[in-house]
């Protein structure tokens, strides 16, 4: 590898583990590290802040003859060691994502579940190339483990009954990355890993597979990255803070990634934080004691200084309000002015469209946040404030002076509710929502708004006179007036007691009377449908004067609710009626061209 100084140095290619929980992300990573442990290679390994760096010479030793040392120029993988953190792909790097290269793990027998449609939607979002880990294939029935085999020597030794088994599981997977516009194939039989998708099956538990999966990424960030890969390891240090954390005797640190250029002790560096930019010093750089050590994960050691790619806990003064997913810049020889403006412009990228109206959205981090509002937008819910950060009492007062009912809500990825906010949500007028699946907060939140419509539309519905035509039967006049009594069958729609009923002259509706009792089979009901014989006690009218028996008479429909009845609730109603609306409006509408509209 070039010497440190080289303008050209080539820096090792991040490497971002996703998948579903439980699919054994983890587990992955840490059959990598042990099994490089195992190889004896331990001090080769250095544990960084939140990643993993693994050397070439230890990928060769553990993926024998598949990597041969001399066929690269890159110094290893850094792997990005937190998988829990699946917002993390979001997590940027000068407007693209901070990981260069993904593997998506996939567990073999389940398939694609919830997070990894998330995952395979960001890593689309990012254009972040990746390869798939279909993961524990041990479990395979009948399936006989090679320890730390590559997979096609694992393959060839299984009975035909596991090979099957297992085919069957891979092809719907390849399946599934197909339904999700992807065109992916066992990785030996890809050409070409620009249009391809590799598939590698492996065992986090066994190891095996993981020598071809190391050999596949080493390979494509060859192929692929090189040129990404040439920085100035000497220039000022850039990077992506991971995440805010309180240290014992340090206060508030942030475990950064260390992507472009060096950090040390003593830099003057700008750092992206919820409110502007924060200028600050490093007091100092902590990384975990060496992997032999790593049991006590508390106990950090000081380092002068970090190069690119690393994870690295910085230390430094003012850092509470530092954004997990802003950019973290060292100042070195250029005004500090430019730096923030820099870095103000960084932000702005992820700036999210408000609107007058909405909800107010918390992620965990601004990569999150990103994600939210862009699937909060392909949903066309409008955002009132979008922040970084857990959900407190100001987030409340500001969701509630929301306009709409609807939007009076929070939604929140990830992240946790402070107790003083728990204690004003149990008073106010604001519905919180919390899940760890953007697109299952967002289902969860349309399904709560579907219901409150239906329940307002259920209400209106209530008070809304319903259309109805009906005809007064021959023979059927049980009485003449004071009410006038006499049966009748309910030609369309629905006829509720007390309405108004009016019989057309032409197209002139006149009044007649008002209904004040519906008898069905001897017994007082409020209604009568479509289809039905009931008799009707109607005010007003005198049979033989006012009204005859064959008469076609309507339930009255008050302009006001024949517009919502058209307009809002023509999904709301049966179709006899909207046939009986139609009709009556048309009658109305013969005269009045714009009458109920």
């Amino acid at each position: 590898m070039a010497d440190d100084t080289h303008p050209d140095s080539l820096r090792t290619p991040i490497v971002a583990v996703l998948g579903h929980v439980d699919h054994g992300k983890t587990s992955l990573l840490d059959k990598i590290r042990g099994s490089a442990v195992s190889e004896g290679e331990a001090g080769a390994i250095t544990q960084h802040i939140g990643a993993t760096d693994i050397p070439l010479s230890t990928i060769s030793s553990m993926a024998g003859e598949l990597v041969q040392p001399e066929d690269f120029d890159l110094p290893g993988l850094l792997y990005i060691d937190t998988p829990g953190h699946h917002s993390f792909s979001t997590l940027r790097a000068r407007g693209g994502a901070l990981a260069d290269i993904a593997v998506l793990v996939v567990d073999v027998n389940d398939g694609f579940q919830p997070q990894t449609e998330e995952a395979i939607d960001i890593l689309r979002r990012t254009g972040t190339p990746f390869v798939v880990a279909a993961n524990k294939i041990d479990t395979t029935p009948g399936w006989n483990p090679r320890n730390g085999a590559p997979i096609q020597e694992s393959y060839d030794a299984q009975s035909d009954r596991a090979q099957s088994m297992l085919d069957e599981n891979l092809y719907e997977i390849i399946g599934e990355l197909s339904d999700a516009g992807f065109s992916a194939d066992l990785y030996w039989r890809v050409q070409d890993f620009q249009k391809n998708i590799g598939v590698v099956p492996v065992s986090a538990m066994t190891g095996e597979g993981i020598p071809d999966l190391l050999t596949v990424l080493m390979g494509l960030s060859q192929r692929f990255m090189k040129e990404e890969m040439e920085i100035d390891v000497t220039g000022p240090g850039e990077g992506t803070v991971l995440e805010v954390k309180e240290e014992r005797g340090f206060g508030a640190t942030v475990d950064a990634v260390v992507y472009d250029g060096k950090i040390e002790t003593g830099d003057q560096i700008v750092v992206g934080g919820q409110a502007d930019p924060i200028v600050t010093e490093i007091r100092a750089l902590l990384q975990p004691k060496p992997l032999s050590e790593i049991r006590t994960q508390k106990e950090f050691e000081k380092v002068e200084e970090a190069s690119a790619a690393s994870g690295v806990k910085v230390a430094a003064p003012e850092l509470e309000s530092a954004m997990a997913g802003a950019p973290i810049r060292v100042v070195r020889d250029r005004p500090v002015d430019e730096v923030v403006e820099e870095v103000e412009a960084e932000l702005a990228e992820i700036e999210v469209e408000t609107e007058e109206d909405g909800v107010v959205v918390k992620a965990d981090t601004l990569g999150s946040l990103e994600a939210m509002a862009n699937a909060l937008k392909e949903a066309e819910v409008p955002i009132l404030r979008a922040e970084v950060g857990d959900v407190a009492p100001r987030d409340i007062a500001i969701a509630e002076t929301a306009n709409q009912d609807e939007h009076k809500a929070i939604l929140g990825f990830n992240v946790d509710v402070l107790s003083n906010a728990e204690d004003e949500l149990e008073t106010a007028d604001v519905k919180l929502f919390t899940d760890d699946v953007i697109y299952q907060l967002i289902d969860e939140y349309e399904t709560f708004v579907e219901e409150r419509e239906k329940a307002q539309q259920e209400t209106v519905l209530d008070k809304i006179v319903r259309p109805a035509r009906f005809r007064i039967l021959q023979d059927h006049t049980f009485r003449q007036n004071d009410p006038a009594v006499v049966g009748v069958e309910i030609t369309s729609g629905t006829l509720q007691n007390n309405r108004n009923v009016a019989r057309f002259e032409g197209n002139e509706p006149e009044r007649v009377g008002q209904l004040s009792g519906i008898q069905k089979q001897g017994d007082d009901v409020d209604e009568a449908r479509a289809g039905e014989r009931v008799s009707v006690a109607i005010d007003g009218p005198t049979v033989g004067r006012d009204i005859e028996e064959g008469d076609v008479l309507w339930a009255e429909i008050p302009e006001k609710h024949a517009k919502i009845l058209e307009q809002e609730l023509s999904d709301d109603i049966t179709a006899d009626e909207l046939e009986a609306l139609h009709s009556y409006l048309d009658k109305r509408r013969s005269r009045d061209p714009f009458w109920g509209k």
